[in-house]
Order: C-alpha cells, then structure tokens, then sequence
C-alpha cells in the first residue's frame, strides 16, 4: 500500500500557489453531458462525460479566453490543426496497456472508460469537479476504477488546473504494460506545434528541448508557441508525491504531451519490456499533475518557480 493516499487529501494540494487568483469567482454548470467551468463570465474549460471512449477536458481555455488545446476530432479539424490520431481529445488519462486492453487508442478492440458517479462540482474561489469511473474491457468487464478530481484556479496571466487520479484495483489485480501509449495527455493548439515552425518550443527541466525532450525524466515539461496571435504555453508539472516520480514524457513535435509513468523500454531504446507495474488486488496508486495555461516563454511565465511551489505542497498521510 506504499501509494496509497486519500481523496480528502488532494484538497490540502488545490491551495498550492501559482499566482494570486483574481477577484472573480468560478462558477461550474452541469448538463446531462458535461459540467462546464467559468471564472465570472470568462469560459474556462468544458468536462465531457464521454467522448470516444474516455472523459476528456474540452474545451480548455488559457488567458484571455483562448482555446488551448486542439479541437478536433470534437469538431472538424481547422486548417492549423492535423485530423490524426482520433484519440487525442484535448486533455485526458488513460493508458495503452492495463491487462492486455489498449485504453489509449481507439482502434477495434480498446477499453472504454465510462463515468459512474458525479462526486463533486462546486464553484467558488476555486471549481471542483471529481468523478468516479470504471475501466471496461470490450467485453464489458470491469478491469478497475479510478476517482479523479481537477481544481481550477487562475488569474489574469495564467490559468491552472490540478488533476489528481487515484486508481484503484477494484476487480483483482491490475498490470500496467511498459509502453510509451500513455498517459496523462494534452494535444496542445494546432499552431503551438513544434512541426508549424512558427516558433513552437517544447522545454522540460533538465533544460532539454523539442525532440530531445522525448522519453526523458524530468519534473516539468512546458510546450509554447503562437497561439492567435500570441506566445502562449501550456506546461504539466509532476509532483513529487506521484507515482514513479519524475516521469518520462511522451511529447511531440506535433503537438502531441503526455505524462507517462509506466513505459520504459520504447523511450530508452530496450529491446524486451520490462514487467510494467502490477497493483494487487484492493490497492491504489496516485498521480498528481498540475497544468499550468500560460502567457509567454516557459522564462517568462517562469516555471521552475511555478515547480518550486507546487511541489513544496503536501499530500496528508493515509
């Protein structure tokens, strides 16, 4: 049980500081599909109950109510944005391989994540949504569950999210396989991509850039470039309570940005997997990742400050 960890905990990491938030007040409205995020009258972000086969975040909105994040396959792909890789919808956790289901992909055969029971959505200073979700297999099987809970914040330069997923082995022992197809992932804004030339930079905290910064460790990771007309970011920091912290990161040059604590082999070039990880029957592990939706250079919306005070917070004890 070394990963153990409470839900009530994560409220003790939502007050960790970014920027002073401003005076304006979120609110969070539910749909039969979805619970959608303001901050007064500013959209923030838009929780999709199910699209394809998982619940996603879209759309995700940065400073000055800019979309972040790309839009398709949720609507028809706009001439910046590449109509690939169907499953990357925006902002979303899954992974390639749990018992042998692929719940990264959407191809013949794929796991389906489904939502089971609203836990919270509130607004305030901060939103709060958490959900409860089981993993399916394509045979209807239940494989495990998850609670996962995102806290909004944000001022006038920034906006942040903490998203906090606890899974859990609730139908016997789970395997998560050694593969870079996962897990905690973001398709950034089709014109923030590296391949647009338009001045799209990928940087992680061991200072490695672009395509150099794939498959490394390291304990924050930020993609910047043009958005509408301005250098805007996107940066996910690992905190160091999560599991198999630091993790590697399965970031693109296309715009693809995934957190993945479980793949390996294919980041480090082996030639055989590894075991992966398997969680016991009744046992959780947690991750905890906080997204920060900024203005300017990776410098300028200074992110190894950001990563200082995120991590300093803490997790109480089980």
């Amino acid at each position: 049980m070394r990963y153990l960890s409470l839900l009530i905990a994560l409220t003790c990491l939502s007050t960790a500081a970014v920027s002073p938030v401003s005076g304006e007040e979120f609110s969070v409205r539910k749909t039969d599909k979805s619970i959608e995020v303001k901050q007064g009258d500013s959209p923030v972000a838009t929780y999709l109950f199910r699209s394809g086969a998982k619940p996603i975040i879209w759309p995700l909105y940065g400073p000055g109510d800019v979309e972040m994040t790309r839009g398709y396959p949720m609507r028809d792909a706009s001439s910046d944005e590449r109509s690939d890789h169907i499953h990357h919808r925006s902002l979303w956790f899954t992974h390639g391989e749990v018992n042998d289901i692929d719940f990264w992909a959407e191809t013949e055969g794929h796991g389906v994540i489904e939502q089971k029971e609203i836990l919270e959505a509130k607004g305030g200073k901060q939103a709060v949504i958490a959900t409860a979700n089981d993993w399916m297999s394509p045979e209807g099987k239940k494989i495990l569950s998850d609670r996962r809970r995102f806290t909004f914040g944000g001022d006038d330069t920034m906006r942040w999210v903490d998203c906090d997923f606890t899974l859990i082995a609730s139908a016997g022992e789970v395997h998560f396989g050694d593969t870079k197809e996962g897990s905690f992932g973001i398709r950034t804004a089709g014109t923030m991509k590296v391949d647009a030339k338009t001045g799209g930079t990928i940087l992680n905290s061991n200072g490695e850039k672009n395509i150099d910064a794939w498959g490394t460790k390291a304990k924050w990771c930020d993609y910047f470039g043009p958005v509408q007309g301005k250098t805007r970011g996107i940066a996910i920091l690992n905190h160091p309570s999560s599991f198999q912290y630091p993790c590697r990161w399965h970031v693109r040059n296309y715009g693809l940005f995934a957190a993945n604590p479980f793949g390996h082999y294919h980041f480090v070039g082996d030639k055989k997997k590894t075991d992966g990880f398997r969680l016991a029957p009744g046992e959780t592990i947690q991750l905890r990742y906080r997204v920060i939706l900024h203005d300017g250079t990776t410098e300028e919306a200074e992110i190894a400050k950001q990563f200082e005070a995120f991590s300093a917070t803490e997790i109480a004890g089980p």
